[in-house]
């Protein structure tokens, strides 16, 4: 049975214990696909707090636009930041799973504001105790090349991952969810960010409005063909309050059957490079925002048990 290359396994190979990534919602951050810059309303799909779940617990906190050059970071995203990060540590330590950890920056485009604003960030969460490195999610447009050379000296002697939704490679896909850009914008940040050698993580969905497995499978084959060092695989689901969830109702979108994306996930896991890491197989949320499909409902360990079975059948072990 082939063994595919884990997160955890990746970090064990690397460091010789577990790391995790903290995940963070930072107050300020927005997105050029909601502030008008290239598009306005989001992505279809997208309501953040159901794929960001710290934010929810952030509401309270204030929140300025950071991506605007007259708003200079303020005490409360500092605050912020050095909360999240230690009352997860705590949580994680209380489980007993780990010991050193990435700060993940999750929550909507973490690029996507002034350079000696990201960069008061990024070093503040690094001199936390035990944050070894950063994970930082972000849009193939919304990254300037003096902080990819800002990360990429981070990375001489920190852990340092870039995280670019691509999602896929069809324009007319890309436009439909309102995504804002194309897919040679994506592939061209890819490329940048390797050239600075930086570890890049590509986000795919399967699902999307209007694709077939054969589209699915190319946008694999493409995200591993420009050189990504890690992918997370997620179903696309319909949670309410989204544009989404109107094409839904409507009865102009019909989401993924779950042997469907299974059976893609397999071939996607087929045609990847052996080094490639997968940091992610599925994606859901269980609570009451859920419309669709209803297996993105059920319980994380139903899921894994399922998609493990049938790895297993197809002779790899997750």
């Amino acid at each position: 049975m082939q063994k595919i290359r884990t997160y955890g396994s990746y970090f064990r190979e690397k460091y010789g214990y577990r790391v995790e990534k903290i995940p963070l919602a930072i107050g300020g951050f927005t997105c050029p696909n909601i502030d008008g810059t290239v598009a306005k309303g989001g992505c279809t799909f997208c309501l953040n707090d159901s794929f960001s779940p710290n934010i929810a617990k952030n509401k309270d906190k204030i929140f300025l636009n950071l991506s605007s050059k007259e708003n200079p970071i303020i005490d409360s995203q500092i605050n912020q930041l050095i909360s999240q990060i230690n009352s997860n540590k705590i949580e994680f330590k209380k489980r007993g799973i780990a010991n050193k950890y990435l700060a993940y920056f999750q929550a909507f485009t973490n690029t996507y504001a002034p350079f000696d604003t990201l960069k008061k960030l990024y070093s503040t969460a690094l001199e936390q105790k035990d944050i070894i490195g950063l994970s930082i999610g972000t849009r193939s447009d919304s990254v300037e090349d003096d902080v990819l050379e800002y990360l990429s000296e981070l990375s001489k002697t920190k852990e340092v991952w870039i995280e670019y939704g691509i999602q896929s490679i069809y324009d007319e896909t890309l436009q439909r969810i309102n995504r804002g850009h194309d897919a040679k914008n994506i592939e061209i940040a890819i490329k940048k960010a390797k050239d600075y050698g930086l570890n890049v993580c590509g986000h795919l969905i399967f699902g999307l409005p209007g694709e077939n497995q054969e589209m699915m499978l190319n946008s694999a084959k493409a995200a591993f063909d420009w050189g990504i060092d890690s992918v997370k695989f997620h179903p696309l689901y319909v949670v309410k309050n989204t544009l989404l969830a109107n094409e839904y109702n409507r009865g102009e979108f019909t989401p993924i059957e779950l042997d469907l994306y299974i059976d893609t996930l397999i071939k996607a896991i087929e045609m990847m490079p052996k080094d490639i890491i997968v940091q992610r197989v599925t994606a859901g949320i269980e609570d009451e925002t859920l419309l669709a499909p209803s297996w993105c409902g059920k319980s994380k360990n139903f899921l894994m048990a399922k998609i493990k079975e049938e790895l297993a059948k197809a002779g790899y072990a997750y």
